[in-house]
């Protein structure tokens, strides 16, 4: 029948477009790209919550190397001038600082990076 054709019809499939939605940014997430004054206080919580970090960590290690001479001067507190205190020394560096400087290093890391992720939820709001 030549004469008797119709339109083709056309099959669409996919995903409605109700459903293709961008996703909307967090609202903390826009404070903080259009710099209004929640935007700069949610920063300001993450500088400062990092900053507490790195003053424990800090404080940790100035403890650590504030006594060490008080420990190196033990040996000759104690027993008068001890025959060679080198082999004390390099033990207390070798053994008992670098152990402590890396664990406190390990827990300023995870730390820093906990802050961050707490940030990211804020924004994302969950």
């Amino acid at each position: 029948m030549p004469g008797d054709q119709r339109p083709r019809r056309e099959v669409v499939t996919g995903v409605p477009r109700a459903g293709r939605r961008a996703p909307r940014p967090a609202p903390a997430r826009s404070e903080i790209t259009e710099q209004t004054t929640l935007g700069a206080t949610y920063v300001r919580s993450l500088m400062r919550s990092q900053l507490r970090t790195a003053l424990r960590a800090v404080g940790v290690l100035a403890l650590l190397v504030g006594t060490l001479p008080l420990l190196f001067a033990l040996p000759s507190a104690f027993g008068g001038r001890a025959p060679s205190p080198e082999p004390f020394v390099w033990g207390a560096l070798g053994v008992g600082v670098y152990p402590v400087l890396w664990l406190t290093a390990r827990w300023y890391v995870r730390r820093a990076e906990r802050n961050e992720r707490d940030f990211l939820r804020l924004l994302e709001g969950r």
